[in-house]
């Protein structure tokens, strides 16, 4: 991110700022568009929320200045943004379709709309910032091929513990350091079978302006298996254990908690993802090791400790502050600072909140009805565990006992899904049973709607 301030001034000084179309006016998506306003050189012209309230006050919260208007169809936002009027519109559609932005930022969370948006954007020429993290665990490496084909960016949006991880692993492999663990801090205490309808969440959901789904999904661990998935596909580190170890550590004990298990760490082998309950939020880290002795004396001297592991810490992540950055980068330098390798190096598969019986339908990620636990992509596929991001509306058609993973044979899925179908192609792209070109060509005549 060096040097992207004088970018964006430059791109203010010359009447050309970064126009940034917005899909999801929940929390996260408000804040992005209230960091905008302080910010030079870009700005969100147009949201979009199926309850178009929230479009319209996003735009009033956050302290946009200028006109505003509602947009019904893509002609007219394209209008009205041209003619310097900040539009909300009710319809996805309208920002993925829209000529007069320059960046896509999906903020739905919801995997479905996550996958529409996409491939929409990308078929119309438009880079794509996610914060939909869910989304991309489930189909992102077929979303960064794609992109790449429709000669657009893809990326991950700064801010969140995925990207802030991403930077210190960045900075760790280009020094040549041996990465031990990556990992983020957990701040939310731990309850896998914690539901929205709890009156104790919903009152908390409530008092931080938050959804019931969107605070159980921190609570019941799913966010976190999320969040290190993304890390996981973009790095190849993998969970060392199902679910990972999650062990009670503080800022200064990382380095002793996330080590081998030989030196009193909990790890049985390098090169993994984990996360940390206690003072370790809202942080993220790495554990590193170097087996050259000049390197490990300089350490010393660095006020590093005396090895054989050394903790890079960053303090904060100011997810949705940071994502106006990423946005920026896609659209100045054509540079993208997250995406997922060709292939999906760990699942997040669903595991039952309690028992369930034939007939019941599994409601989402953060839901009732299950949590998510995070393994190896072969071991998860191997035992036919069902990914979370496609799990929703699943329909049982056998009984799954409670904290047992649900399978794909104890499912019938719920169809048409956008998701689901391009869940299947990559699965067959990454099995080998179709070819990359096969695959290109299958999503572009799909239809998106």
């Amino acid at each position: 991110m060096i040097g992207i301030n004088s970018e964006l001034a430059e791109r203010q000084k010359t009447g050309r700022p970064v126009k940034v179309g917005l899909i999801g006016a929940g929390q996260m998506g408000v804040d992005v568009v209230a960091q905008v306003t302080k910010m030079k050189g870009i700005e969100v012209v147009a949201i979009a929320d199926i309850e178009i309230e929230r479009a319209k006050t996003a735009h009033e919260i956050a302290g946009t200045k200028g006109q505003m208007a509602q947009a019904d169809s893509v002609e007219q936002a394209d209008r009205l943004v041209a003619e310097g009027t900040y539009v909300y519109a009710p319809d996805y559609r309208v920002i993925t379709d829209m000529k007069g932005i320059d960046v896509m930022l999906e903020a739905t969370g919801i995997p479905e709309i996550g996958a529409r948006a996409a491939i929409r954007s990308a078929r119309n020429g438009r880079h794509l910032a996610m914060m939909n993290v869910e989304t991309d665990i489930t189909i992102g490496p077929l979303l960064h091929r794609f992109t790449e084909h429709k000669g657009v960016l893809y990326a991950l949006a700064a801010g969140d513990e995925p990207a802030a991880c991403k930077e210190l692993y960045d900075f760790a492999d280009a020094l040549g350091f041996t990465i031990v663990a990556m990992g983020k801090g957990k701040n939310n205490p731990l309850d896998r079978h914690a539901k929205p309808t709890d009156e104790k969440w919903a009152t908390e959901a409530a008092r931080r302006g938050l959804s019931p789904n969107m605070l159980i999904e921190f609570v019941d661990g799913s966010k976190t298996m999320i969040e290190m998935a993304a890390v996981s596909n973009a790095t190849g580190l993998v969970p060392d254990v199902r679910g990972m170890h999650g062990p009670r550590t503080s800022r200064d004990k990382l380095n002793e908690t996330f080590a081998l298990k030989e030196h009193g760490g909990v790890l049985n082998k390098t090169g993994v993802v984990e996360y940390g309950i206690g003072h370790v939020h809202p942080g993220v880290f790495a554990v590193v090791t170097t087996d050259h002795p000049r390197l490990r004396q300089a350490l010393v001297y660095r006020d590093m400790g005396d090895g054989p592991y050394y903790t890079l810490f960053r303090p904060y992540h100011l997810c949705s502050i940071e994502v106006p950055l990423t946005c920026a980068m896609l659209a100045i330098r054509g540079k993208s600072n997250m995406v997922p390798l060709d292939r999906l190096v760990s699942e997040v598969f669903v595991v039952a909140k309690q028992d369930m019986a034939p007939g019941d339908v599994l409601d989402g990620i953060g839901g009732c009805s299950f949590y998510c636990l995070i393994d190896e992509y072969e071991i998860a596929t191997k035992e036919k565990l069902l990914p979370a991001g496609i799990a929703k509306n699943a329909r049982l058609i056998r009984s799954v006992a409670k904290d047992t993973p649900v399978t794909y044979e104890d499912v019938e899925l719920a169809e048409p899904s956008t998701i689901l179908d391009l869940r299947r192609l990559q699965d067959k792209w990454m099995s080998g049973r179709i070819d990359e070109q096969k695959m290109l060509e299958t999503i572009d005549t799909m239809a998106v709607e």
